[in-house]
Order: C-alpha cells, then structure tokens, then sequence
C-alpha cells in the first residue's frame, strides 16, 4: 500500500511504526500536532493501484496523436510554437519511454 503514498506521508508513517511520538513527528517536519494526524488519517483512504504520474505526458500524447494523423514535425511544432527538433525529441522520449515500460 505504501507504493502509492507520497514521500512524506511515507515517512511519517515509518516514524510512527518506529514508535516515534506525534508531537517529535510534528518538530521534526515543522508542522503542527494537527497537521501530521491528518496525514496520518490521509494514509488509511484508499487509493487507486496505480500512481497517477504513469503514463505519456500529455504533451507526448498529443504529439504522438498528430503524428498518428501524418501531421510532420513542421505542423506540430507551429501549433505548440516549438522547434520540428524539439517535436521530434519529444516523440523520441514517447517511444523510449512506451520500449521501456514506462508507461
């Protein structure tokens, strides 16, 4: 479950499990008492499996959707007022990351 939590709910979670007391929590992160309970009650609503930074970007995305229709790096770069260079760098990193399994 804990693959899915950000950093610092994470650690605050690993303190707690160490048997850190609330308020130590709370002065080491420079937060209140409150704040860190709340993040503590966050971690128990479940989430999905997935993280949600998975995937293209939608950037990537875009780029490879036009490229799909046989637009040319020219066109694309105009509608996103960058470079045919950098279109294509962006595909690039599409491809590599999808090679990968990244996506």
């Amino acid at each position: 479950m804990t693959d899915v939590l950000r950093p610092l709910e994470r650690r605050i979670l690993a303190l707690r499990d160490q048997g850190v007391e609330t308020a130590e929590i709370a002065r080491r992160f420079k937060r209140s008492e409150a704040f860190v309970e709340r993040v503590l009650a966050w971690t128990e609503i479940p989430r999905r499996k997935v993280p949600h930074h998975r995937g293209h970007s939608p950037l990537e995305r875009r780029v490879l959707d036009l490229r799909a229709e046989g637009l040319s790096y020219d066109e694309i770069g105009l509608k996103f007022r960058r470079g045919p260079d950098h279109i294509r760098r962006v595909e690039g990193y599409a491809h590599l990351r999808g090679d990968l399994g990244l996506v």
